[in-house]
């Protein structure tokens, strides 16, 4: 597909430094870019390779526009308005309507006829399928599961039973939506399944990464809302809510019933412990384990940084030996007779505090 950077200045509301009528064909970096492909800058840690680009137009800010040596886009957010442009040029094929020879559909099942349903794919009693939708090759929609428009599962997705997914969501190779949640009760020494009776509600405009897995609820609905992003390999126990428009990335696990809020940034291999609430607009940086609920809006980390082998190993030394620190100055602190003015938090409070 080719467009003119007049017809990508108005579609997108652009200032257009430059020949409305150049055109481009595709998007690049800016290191690698030739005369028909366009790109953009928005890391200042790309500032260097932009006076060499050989793009045809480059997508960028007011105060970087000066140093391009080709057509501009100046842009209020160049990323965002350089996602929106390489969907253009980039557009994801239509699905092609039909049902492969070789997948399975319920005769009970309700298909779009827009809808594509490919190889090997499996299609439950009461399952829905609305327009436009794509089911790709060995995907399992168990019964009662229901796709809004647009909706793609690109390969090997499993959906179980009552799953419902909303317009325009992504699922990605291996994602399991609706599987039973980890509930047991103890007995004796051993362990009791709880049934899991409620499913998992996927919101509209969702995009689901590769081998993440949502479990069912126990007996209300695990509840991911509009919008949410999930990269690839996250865990979210049953019962689970994640507000409209957050996004976690790769490796983190979120335990059972808590509640998650809108437009959250959760960093990779981030761990929330289960019946925590984390309030709207926080951001928790990678690695950190959540063990409390979140009450404000912030910035928050709970991992140290990498250190150099000997150096952590000291740091961990004196870690294990701050107890007995305490445990001395408290003990001078009785003798000179002087009481704590700052009290401890109450998870650390003892008998012997004053």
């Amino acid at each position: 597909m080719s467009v003119s950077l007049g017809e990508l200045a108005v579609r997108f509301g652009c200032e257009l430094r430059g020949d409305p009528q150049a055109r481009v064909e595709r998007v690049a970096t800016l290191a690698n870019a030739d005369a028909q492909a366009l790109a953009f800058l928005a890391n200042p840690r790309y500032r260097a390779q932009l006076a060499h680009t050989r793009a045809a137009a480059v997508v960028l800010d007011a105060a970087a526009a000066a140093d391009c040596p080709t057509h501009v886009l100046v842009a209020a957010n160049p990323y965002a308005t350089y996602a929106r442009i390489a969907a253009i040029l980039h557009p994801e094929p239509p699905p092609v309507p039909g049902v492969h020879a070789t997948a399975l559909v319920a005769a009970s099942a309700r298909l779009d006829p827009s809808a594509c349903v490919g190889a090997f794919a499996s299609i439950g009693e009461h399952a829905v399928l609305g327009a436009r939708c794509l089911v790709g090759p060995h995907c399992v929609l168990e019964q009662h599961v229901a796709l809004g428009d647009d909706v793609r599962l690109v390969a090997r997705v499993t959906l179980c039973r009552g799953v419902q997914v909303g317009a325009r969501s992504v699922l990605h190779p291996g994602a399991v939506i609706g599987a039973d949640g980890f509930g047991y009760a103890p007995e004796r020494g051993t362990w009791l399944k709880v049934p899991q009776l409620g499913t998992v509600c996927v919101g509209a405009d969702i995009e689901i990464g590769c081998n993440t897995t949502i479990d069912r609820g126990a007996i209300e609905d695990t509840v991911i809302e509009d919008g949410v992003k999930l990269d690839n390999l996250i865990q979210i126990g049953h019962n689970v809510r994640i507000g409209a428009h957050t996004a976690v990335a790769a490796c983190s696990g979120v335990s059972g019933s808590t509640v998650i809020g809108k437009r959250c940034m959760i960093g990779g291999k981030v761990g929330i412990a289960g019946h925590l609430t984390i309030a709207d607009d926080v951001v928790i940086t990678a690695y950190s384990a959540v063990s409390h609920s979140i009450t404000s809006a912030g910035v928050y980390s709970s991992t140290l940084p990498t250190e150099e082998a000997r150096s952590w190993r000291r740091m961990v030394a004196r870690f294990k030996r701050l107890g007995a620190y305490e445990t001395r100055l408290r003990q001078v602190e009785r003798t000179v007779g002087v009481k704590r003015r700052s009290p401890r938090p109450p998870d650390e409070e003892t008998d012997d505090d004053e």
